[in-house]
C-alpha cells in the first residue's frame, strides 16, 4: 500500500484560517522568504503560492491595496495584477509543461472566497488527467511535490522573467 504524505494540510484542516486580520497585508508586511511563500513584488501587486494548494504551483496574485473586489481597484493596479497573471501562466507552464489553467477570483463570501476581505487572482495549473480516482471517489487532491521545493523552483523563474 502506497502512502500519501501532506502534513502541511492539518493545519487547515484543524485551524481553519485566522481571520482575525487580513492573511495578505500581514504576509505583505513580511520579507519575501519561505515563509511567507511571495514570489515576487511589483508596484501595486504581488505573486505568492496558495500554502493549501489545488494543484502544484498554484499562485495567486494579490494587489497591495486591501479590498475586498475589484471595483475598488485603480486601473494601474488592475494591469499589473493581469500582466502579473499572464507572466505567472508562462512560468508556471515553464516550470510544470502545463496543459491548460484555471484562472479567477472568488469574490465575496457566497462565491467561496478564503479571504473574503483582499480581493485576489487564483492561477490554478492542470493537466490532461490531473482528477483521477483520488479526486472524484476520495474527494482528496494528492500534491505531490513539497510547498517549498515549489516556492524554490518558481522563485527562480520569476527572478530570472522580464518583468
Amino acid at each position: 500500500m502506497k502512502h500519501l504524505w501532506a502534513p502541511w494540510r492539518m493545519t487547515y484542516i484543524q485551524e481553519g484560517i485566522d481571520e482575525s486580520e487580513c492573511l495578505f497585508c500581514s504576509l505583505l508586511a513580511m520579507q519575501d522568504d519561505p515563509e511567507n511563500l511571495i514570489l515576487h513584488r511589483g508596484q501595486h501587486a504581488f505573486v505568492i503560492l496558495n500554502r493549501f494548494p489545488y494543484t502544484n504551483g498554484h499562485t495567486m496574485v494579490v494587489p497591495f491595496m486591501h479590498k475586498p473586489s475589484l471595483e475598488g481597484l485603480a486601473p494601474d493596479v488592475l494591469l499589473e495584477m493581469i500582466q502579473f497573471t499572464q507572466l505567472a501562466t508562462r512560468v508556471l507552464h515553464d516550470a510544470y509543461q502545463t496543459d491548460g489553467f484555471n484562472i479567477g477570483a472568488n469574490i465575496g463570501e457566497a462565491a467561496g472566497a478564503g479571504v473574503k476581505e483582499h480581493v485576489h487572482f487564483h492561477i490554478v495549473p492542470r493537466w490532461h488527467g490531473d482528477t483521477n480516482f483520488m479526486a472524484t471517489t476520495a474527494e482528496t487532491r494528492v500534491i505531490p511535490e513539497d510547498l517549498l521545493a515549489t516556492y524554490e523552483k518558481l522563485r527562480h523563474l520569476w527572478q530570472a522573467a522580464k518583468v
